[in-house]
């Protein structure tokens, strides 16, 4: 049954399946699977569209039934904003000045135009953005312009802002100290100095270092915005600086737009080499200076620059075709060349030998030194100090100080007997007061000195001693009382092998020399590579080869000598005042140039003009010297003519036809122009060496300048303190003596190390001294290290500056300070600073590019150049006070710290904190640095050593 139902189904679907194809031919599948798709499809359309119907109505009736009502709001706000952009009014005025306000506008406007616009109109064309950043600047601006103008500066720029940079000068001075004292031998690296520095600084400032934001510019910056975000905090109102976003478009333009590339240039030492060049560059570069520039550094870049300049010179000036007269100063020109080259070439060659190159030491060890009299050693103030030294060392300062009392004692004397005398005159009788205020002044120099109860004693004849009390006694004191005794004393220094005689082979009477500018660096000859080296000592810094050599040369043509008088001064020697003139002294030959100055009075030109006119007959019908005249008729216009006259006289003497006429002339000659004593044929000892040591030079100060002017002396108690007179010889021994011992000190110490403490702590606001003395006290001290020194040169220093400052301006000198700072701070100049600080950084309204970084070579020589200019405009007066090589090292010191970034970087810092603690005083800024500064690693190392070293301290307890 079941087959034959199967059958019948397939035999009927067999037949269906005929039919269709019959039909509807073969493409029968196709449309049947079509018709079938099409139904499938559309079923899902009308299912999906009835769907779609029924959700959209029941959504609208969910809406309806539970969101609330739509805020009309937002249709208004998206009305406005499609509204065009309504101008905003905005006040121009910042400080109330115009001509501030106007390149201040400038400002702001060219630091949006090129650290904002730039980007913001590629997100947005609405300024109201802008307007209200610049709406934020000028707000800030506005209360620093009020701030600035309610403080009194004249205490930041005469008190904090010196003391800042006189310590950084002292700490830098003492890691430098640090860095030798480790190795002799090795010289320490910039990156040494710059940690060594910040280990003192530390050390000094106890809660503080600022050794992360100087040296790593990612501090920096996080440093920077910290604190450009509490400046904002300080001048904004508070609802523009609740706006986060304002604020930090602000803060980003401050840190980063301002306040970082201004550091950064400030902090750049060829910046600060240029500066210094620009603000001296009216005065002209010293030969002098510059050699000895050359001869004084250690750095081989800086020599191997200006090496390589001098030969680019060179080839330049042999490829010249000239003729006639600029052959000879083509010639000149290429052998100054050749000199410094040579120069150059010794110098770089000695450092890298690893060779001694301090002169001092140098002149030490070769020992061909200067001779100084022990007559004009007492009658210089540097000189005497290195003999004060010595002195003490030997157990001999007693004599010293008694021949120094005697001589205050004179002067003093003469001093009144004359006001006596002229009163006298004049009808005022006050003899017996004076005499009696002489006698007990000689009384007093006896009991301190000469008595059997003076500690120390002087050691005299016994004869000499009783005759001085004799006359004590019974006659009246005259200013001639003690000369016997005096003389004795000094003859006593001079020949005792324990004073004078020895002090000339110690190691002070070399520094000695040094600091009075008697020293050479050392020459190279013989071997080109260094060896056969001499040391020269004659009394002259510019030149290379010894002098003790003209005499030996002959009358060569090749051989040119050329001397002029460049100056003229007036000298006080002794009570006797006289002329001294200056000889400026070139020799050339083939290969090296020479240059120096010796110093000769009339009476020497007279004495060498009859000299050789007795030896050469021939030569008194030729050469006429000007005629004698006393210096007290003479006036500055009798100066210069006599000047002239010299200076003929010396050009008709160095002729090549003087010269070849008497052949043993050039002996004389050489004899007369060296820079040394001139032997006077007729004269005798009585006559000294007067042109050897020179005031013009070496500052020859009579002593009694100099005790008159000691605080509480006796020349300043004859004339201030007549009813106290018996004390004051008392008072002079024992200033000389305290100032040798440092008791007490110039400046009262504090409680804390004076190692480690600022400037500023060292200095007594008690002392009755003006700003200006008390400033220029500091700077001397840490400029030239001032401090290291006998206490008896700082007190002539101190009164010195009192006199100058005095004599300049007065009493009205605080007020001149106050005016100087009112003008410091005027709109005028304020806007004048604007004005650079624009045109600096947006040249022409451009803003400046990227300065490309200067070649090394140029570099170099660009600190050769500073340093030159520097020790150019050095006056004598301050080499005669404090010393030559004194005045040198501390201005190559300063310069020196200006070319390390790091360390210019914390001090522009310091002054920035000082500035910003001066502007808000009423707001903890001190605590706020210290807190920026926290995280400085020399910071946790000293705080880790404190702990250390108080440990067992605390153990013991």
């Amino acid at each position: 049954m079941l087959t034959e139902t199967s059958l019948s189904i397939w035999g009927w679907g067999s037949l269906g399946i005929v039919l269709s194809l019959i039909t509807f031919g073969p493409f029968v599948i196709f449309y049947l699977a079509f018709y079938i798709l099409c139904f499938v499809g559309g079923g899902f359309v009308v299912t999906l569209l009835f769907g779609k119907t029924n959700s959209e109505k029941y959504l609208e009736q969910c809406e309806h039934s539970f969101l609330p009502p739509t805020s009309t709001g937002i249709p208004k706000c998206l009305e406005e904003m499609k509204r065009e952009a309504r101008t905003i009014k905005i006040d121009r005025r910042l400080t109330g000045a115009n001509i501030i306000d106007e390149p201040l506008q400038q400002v702001i406007q060219f630091s949006l135009r090129d650290y904002v616009q730039y980007w913001y109109y590629t997100l947005s064309d609405d300024e109201s953005f802008l307007l209200e950043i610049r709406q934020t600047l000028q707000n800030a601006l506005i209360q620093f312009a009020t701030r600035s103008k309610e403080i009194d500066w004249q205490p930041y720029f005469t008190t904090r802002l010196v003391d800042d940079f006189g310590t950084h000068l002292l700490v830098f001075r003492k890691a430098q100290q640090k860095i030798t004292e480790k190795d002799d031998q090795v010289k320490g690296t910039a990156e040494d100095l710059v940690d060594t520095f910040f280990e003192v600084e530390v050390e000094m400032e106890k809660d503080v270092c600022r050794d992360l934001v100087c040296t790593s510019p990612k501090d920096e910056e996080g440093f920077l915005r910290d604190l450009c975000e509490v400046l904002l905090y300080l001048l904004l109102p508070p609802g523009d600086f609740q706006n986060k976003i304002m604020r930090y478009f602000v803060r980003e333009i401050l840190a980063r737009g301002v306040l970082l590339p201004l550091i950064n240039q400030l902090s750049d030492p060829d910046y600060i080499n240029q500066y210094i060049i620009w603000m001296i560059r009216d005065s002209n570069c010293n030969y002098e200076a510059f050699m000895n520039i050359i001869k004084l550094s250690d750095n081989i870049g800086e020599l191997e620059a200006v090496r390589d300049k001098a030969a680019e010179e060179l080839q330049y000036l042999r490829s010249l075709d000239t003729a006639g007269d600029d052959i000879n100063t083509i010639k000149n020109q290429i052998n100054s060349l050749l000199f410094v080259k040579k120069v150059c070439d010794s110098r770089i060659q000695r450092l890298q030998s690893g060779k001694e190159i301090n002169t001092v030491k140098l002149a030490a060890n070769f020992g061909k030194l200067c001779t100084v009299p022990l007559d004009s050693i007492l009658v210089d103030n540097v000189a005497l100090q290195f003999f004060m030294d010595y002195m003490q060392q030997t157990g001999g300062q007693a004599h010293l100080f008694f021949w120094m009392t005697v001589e205050g004692y004179r002067v003093t004397a003469q001093q009144q007997l004359e006001v006596l005398s002229s009163r006298q005159k004049d009808g005022k009788h006050q003899t017996n007061q004076t005499k009696g205020l002489l006698r007990a002044a000689a009384v007093g120099i006896y009991e301190q000195y000469l008595s059997e109860k003076a500690s120390p004693r002087v050691t005299v004849d016994d004869y000499l001693v009783a005759k001085l009390a004799d006359t004590l006694n019974h006659e009246d004191p005259t200013p001639e009382i003690f000369d016997d005794i005096q003389r004795k004393v000094y003859e006593l220094m001079l020949r005792d092998e324990r004073f004078y005689p020895s002090f000339r082979q110690n190691a002070l009477y070399v520094r000695m020399l040094a600091e009075l500018d008697m020293l050479k660096d050392p020459s190279f000859r013989g071997s080109d590579d260094g060896d056969g080296e001499s040391f020269n000592g004659s009394p002259t810094g510019s030149i290379n080869l010894s002098l003790d050599d003209l005499s030996n040369v002959s009358s060569d043509d090749s051989v040119q000598l050329h001397a002029y008088i460049s100056d003229t001064g007036v000298c006080n020697d002794h009570g006797k005042t006289y002329a001294l003139y200056a000889i400026t002294v070139h020799r050339r030959n083939m290969n090296t140039e020479e240059m120096w100055k010796t110093y000769r009075r009339y009476s020497d030109f007279h004495d060498f003009h009859m000299r050789i006119t007795e030896q050469f007959e021939n030569l008194s019908s030729i050469l006429k010297l000007p005629g004698k005249k006393t210096f007290n008729n003479m006036d500055r216009d009798f100066l210069e003519k006599r000047k002239k006259d010299l200076n003929a006289y010396l050009q008709l003497l160095l002729t090549p036809e003087m010269m070849k006429a008497s052949p043993a002339l050039a002996h004389y000659v050489y004899d007369f122009l060296e820079n040394k004593a001139y032997s006077k044929g007729k004269g005798d000892f009585a006559r000294k060496m007067d042109t050897f040591v020179n005031p013009l030079r070496n500052s020859m100060r009579n002593v009694s300048n100099a005790v008159k002017s000691l605080p509480d002396s006796l020349a300043e108690g004859m004339t201030k303190m007549s009813d106290n007179m018996g004390k004051m010889s008392e008072r002079l021994g024992q200033d000389i003596r305290q100032s040798f011992f440092k008791v007490p000190p110039l400046i009262p110490k504090t409680d804390s190390d004076p190692e480690h403490c600022r400037v500023s702590a060292q200095l007594d606001d008690t002392v009755d001294d003006n700003i200006p003395l008390r400033v220029m006290l500091l700077l001397m001290d840490e400029v030239f290290d001032l401090k290291e020194r006998n206490q008896w040169l700082r007190r002539n220093i101190k009164n010195l500056l009192q006199q100058l400052i005095r004599a300049t301006y007065g009493d009205t000198i605080n007020r001149k300070i106050v005016d100087h700072v009112d003008w410091m701070t005027s709109p005028e100049q304020v806007a004048d600073l604007v004005k650079r600080f624009r045109d600096a950084f947006w040249p022409n309204g451009i803003l400046a590019e990227t300065i490309p970084c200067r070649d090394k070579g140029i570099r170099m020589r660009t600190r050769v150049a500073g340093k030159t200019k520097l020790l150019s405009i050095m006056p004598d007066e301050l080499k005669h006070i404090i010393g030559a090589e004194t005045t040198r090292k501390g201005i190559l010191r300063v310069f020196e710290m200006f070319q390390h970034n790091q360390l210019n970087r914390r001090m522009v810092y310091v002054f920035l904190e000082g500035f910003l603690e001066t502007l808000f005083p009423q707001y903890k800024f001190r605590e706020l640095f210290n807190k920026l500064h926290s995280r400085s690693k020399q910071m946790q190392k000293y705080k880790q050593k404190l702990q250390t070293t108080q440990a067992p301290s605390l153990q013991k307890r």
